[in-house]
């Protein structure tokens, strides 16, 4: 069956095909405005991604170089810190180095005070001793050589002599 029609636009498969086209256009049109409005969307978003990562980026590169400076200021006052630790230790190591001297200056001065002492004493004990070995002697020498007569002769002399000994003193 085959038809022949005498003019192109009397046959269904024209309308059909014409149908088919205007469907495709109206359609296509709504489906390429929505797909557009859906790209338009999407790349606004993503554009508004991209300024957000700019801004991010930014921020980030701005806090690194806080933190850069915050370290750098850091370091610097750890080492301020560790200078004036170190000025503080050798001073503190010549403070005591000082002390120790003084204070080994006082032992020594110490020592020869007490040496000294002990000269002293030593010396006062060999005079008492001596003294008291002459006063012995002088006692024994005495009493051998003087009898009664002769001590009170001088007795008498000693007597005689004591004001003029008390003027002395």
């Amino acid at each position: 069956m085959d038809h022949t029609y005498e003019h192109f636009w009397l046959d269904p498969k024209f309308w059909v095909a014409v149908s088919f086209v205007v469907f495709f256009a109206l359609v296509g049109r709504m489906a390429w405005a929505r797909l557009s409005a859906m790209l338009d969307g999407r790349g606004a978003r993503i554009r508004a991604e991209l300024d957000e990562a700019a801004r991010l980026r930014a921020e980030a590169e701005e806090m690194r170089r806080q933190a850069d400076a915050e370290r750098t200021a850091a370091h610097r006052e750890a080492e301020d810190m560790l200078a004036r630790a170190r000025a503080e230790a050798e001073r503190v190591a010549q403070a005591a180095a000082a002390e120790a001297e003084a204070s080994a200056k006082r032992r020594e001065r110490m020592a020869l005070d007490r040496i000294a002492a002990a000269e002293a004493s030593a010396v006062a004990e060999v005079r008492a001793a001596a003294t008291e070995v002459a006063v012995t002697a002088a006692r024994e020498v005495l009493a051998a050589n003087i009898d009664a007569g002769a001590d009170a002769e001088l007795i008498d002399d000693a007597v005689a002599d004591l004001p003029r000994a008390l003027r002395a003193a």
